[in-house]
């Protein structure tokens, strides 16, 4: 039987910074991007309250509850996903790390919460995510099933993540997610549907002055109406190096 933190073939170990945090990965599925890292980020720095756990929904190799793991310290994560090898591998990179005490995997599906076992509806304070980006028919999905399953919306669609979301967290609670822009209007009309009231959004693009393409929203449960529009975010300079927000959000350990 394959230990917990045993690499096998295909699989390569990346040290992706952040105090020297590890990540197993499989690049012939999937391997993380920016979006990740700026979702973790966001909402590490705009959680109005750290005094309960996380979920981060649909953790894929474990990236996003692993930053956030060192940016916000205090917090126990739980992190789910339904595709077993992710899952597998999602755990084993958290042995890797020794953080088996603050994160836990749950091989669990968004669509039915009640199989996760008891105790979770309201427990989480956050809840973050990086969704598939696509609606299921928009466009030709990859072939390889974890490309497909990461990237389209092939079993779970944004209004069971919303749902999914809305289940976990508690009054108040914040929800975290990262996507395109093209979404916008489903984030905000399945996230109401589902009672949660978008409170910040932010539009990132890859240089100042050009179209966005990631969006990062934060909702709550049972929020006020308010909308805060934050400015825009710029990946790249003119000179094709990381712009500071970029660099503070990978803490500089990549320049």
């Amino acid at each position: 039987m394959m230990g917990r933190t045993d690499i096998p073939a295909g699989e390569r170990i990346d040290d992706i910074g952040f105090g020297g945090l590890k990540l197993i990965q499989k690049p012939d599925e999937f391997c993380y991007g920016i979006d990740s890292v700026l979702l973790a980020d966001f909402a590490a720095v705009n959680h109005g309250s750290a005094d309960g756990p996380a979920a981060d929904l649909g953790t894929g190799s474990g990236v996003v509850s692993l930053i956030l793991s060192h940016k916000m310290k205090n917090t126990d994560i739980i992190a789910v996903e339904f595709q077993k090898r992710s899952a597998d591998r999602a755990r084993r990179t958290i042995a890797l790390n020794g953080l088996e005490d603050r994160i836990s995997v749950i091989d669990g599906d968004v669509k039915d919460v009640s199989l996760w076992g008891s105790g979770y509806k309201g427990l989480f304070s956050m809840v973050v995510s990086n969704p598939p980006y696509f609606p299921k028919g928009s466009a030709l999905v990859n072939p390889n099933d974890a490309k497909g399953a990461a990237r389209h919306e092939t079993t779970a669609g944004l209004r069971e993540f919303m749902a999914c979301a809305a289940y976990l967290l508690r009054p108040k609670g914040d929800f975290f997610l990262v996507h395109k822009p093209s979404r916008l209007v489903d984030i905000y009309c399945l996230g109401r549907e589902a009672g949660l009231e978008p409170k910040q959004l932010c539009f990132v693009s890859p240089k100042a002055g050009m179209t966005p393409n990631i969006l990062l929203a934060h909702l709550t449960a049972g929020g006020g109406k308010e909308l805060k529009v934050l400015p825009p975010m710029a990946v790249y300079d003119g000179q094709g190096n990381y712009t500071e927000e970029i660099l503070r959000a990978y803490e500089r350990y990549f320049i």
